[in-house]
């Protein structure tokens, strides 16, 4: 069963006996935790371990720990200054000594994936569209520099990265987790301004994720997670991101699920070009999902297949040994970092995304 081109999320803080057997039927490529399966830091630590116990080779043990909201640690451990209070302080040591201790962090938990760095243009401040202070800034060379710095020191310490959500989430003027937002700006603008960070940063990225945002400028029918002119057209073969591992955002996000209610979300994905489909929540649908996958002509996952391969064969660290005092000693340098960065005053429509609440 082609369980292995995805990624799939947890219900709790343990693994049920349905999804252990769920999991060792369809040897996902990985999976990504939330706020809701983390309670301790030792707990943690056993939950990843018990998945990596499922495999024979590593698998992906992914989150989304950017700083500021996006803490899914935050119950158990400080957070760091989001990626916007970084920029806005201005040292490049500090936002080094952030992707150090984040990396630190993960690898104590058992994670070598983190989905990040936010490499979006912060367009439109003002809007609700889930970026608020998660964006690095709205000039590309500012976004290259902090994000840049944080990822490189984030890879040093062996976490991996994942470059996102391209090709410009900030362009999106409204939330992709409650519908799906379009954007006039065309392939031509995208370069221009949006995409540099990713051509910048392209050695030095593990990964990308896809916007669920609709183009039409370049596709008027699938948003950019589905979209072959997307993913394969301008990603792949017109930017040359032909080895790194593509993968689309969550799709069970408002912006998809609600127009692909059948798994045709899935098969969509990687017939675009992802090597990796995302399901966060709704993890029933996983194996309906995987002989979907199955049903798929060997050409369409060919490339995918040797890509991943790679990836989880040659790529993927081993965590930390555990050691509670190796973790006191990290939080206790993330309070010290985060009192040396000031906090931004938050805006009212921070609260409105459900980004940060999983």
């Amino acid at each position: 069963m082609n369980g292995h081109h995805l990624i799939l999320g947890l219900a709790g803080p343990e693994l049920s006996a349905d999804e252990i057997r769920l999991f060792e039927k369809l040897q996902p490529a990985g999976y990504i935790l939330f706020t809701r399966n983390i309670v301790s830091a030792a707990q943690t630590r056993a939950l990843t371990d018990s998945l990596r116990e499922l495999h024979t080779l590593e698998p992906i043990i992914a989150i989304d720990q950017e700083g500021g909201r996006v803490t899914r640690t935050k119950e158990i451990a400080p957070a760091l200054p989001s990626a916007a209070e970084l920029a806005a302080h201005g040292n490049m040591g500090t936002s080094a000594k952030a992707g150090i201790l984040t990396a630190d962090l993960l690898r104590l938990l058992g994670f070598n994936l983190n989905f990040g760095p936010v490499l979006d243009l912060d367009h439109y401040p003002e809007n609700q569209n889930s970026l608020r202070g998660r964006c690095w800034g709205r000039d590309p060379q500012q976004v290259i520099d902090h994000a840049g710095i944080w990822n490189r020191w984030m890879r040093k310490h062996s976490v991996l990265s994942c470059g996102k959500h391209f090709p410009a989430c900030g362009r999106a003027l409204s939330d992709p987790h409650h519908d799906l937002p379009a954007s006039k700006a065309t392939r031509s603008e995208l370069l221009a301004e949006d995409i540099i960070p990713y051509t910048a940063l392209m050695p030095e990225l593990d990964s990308i994720m896809l916007a669920h945002v609709l183009f039409p400028a370049i596709d008027p029918d699938l948003p950019a997670s589905l979209s072959p002119k997307v993913v394969r057209g301008f990603l792949r073969d017109q930017l040359g991101f032909d080895k790194h591992l593509v993968l689309t955002d969550d799709l069970d996000m408002g912006a998809i699920a609600e127009r692909f209610p059948d798994n045709t979300d899935v098969t969509a994905a990687l017939e675009a070009g992802n090597d990796l489909a995302m399901i966060c929540h709704h993890t029933e649908r996983a194996e309906d999902a995987a002989q979907r996958i199955g049903k798929l002509p060997s050409h369409v996952l060919h490339d995918s297949e040797k890509r991943l391969d790679r990836f989880l064969r040659k790529k993927i660290p081993v965590p930390f040994a555990w050691s509670q005092l190796k973790w006191d000693e990290t939080c206790r340098e993330i309070e010290k970092l985060r009192e040396e960065v000031p906090v931004l005053e938050a805006s009212s429509a921070i609260t409105q995304s459900p980004v940060a609440d999983y």
